[in-house]
């Protein structure tokens, strides 16, 4: 059985930092591109960052670009999302995916994010 488990979500004052974690297992992470989408509310899921297999391929939406870091540690089975300079546009729920051709994708059950002073 397939688990993606986020972790790292909080309430954080506008400029500040977090690091989200999620903790992937029943799959062979390596194998796995893995993503991290938002969905604020009323607005549609979006991508957020997303890292291939291979560690140096990695793909932000502009609203993140220079602010957000996504890492996997494979011996960890777990993939990183840092974001710094938060903004209060930036209050989602955060999901991360996994994902492979030919296989359907998983996702993990969301942590939330608040950026207010």
């Amino acid at each position: 059985q397939v688990q993606l488990v986020e972790s790292g979500g909080g309430l954080v004052q506008p400029g500040g930092s977090l690091r989200l974690s999620c903790a992937a297992s029943g799959l062979t992470f390596s194998a796995y591109a893995m993503s991290w989408h938002r969905q604020a509310p009323g607005k549609e899921r979006e991508l957020v960052a997303l890292m291939g297999i291979a560690a140096g391929s990695t793909i932000y939406t502009d609203s993140v670009k220079g602010r957000s870091t996504i890492s996997r540690d494979n011996a960890k089975n777990t993939v990183y999302l840092q974001m710094n300079s938060l903004k209060t546009e930036d209050t989602a729920v955060y999901y991360c995916r996994a994902f492979r051709t030919g296989v359907n994708p998983y996702w993990g059950q969301g942590t939330q994010v608040t950026v207010s002073s």
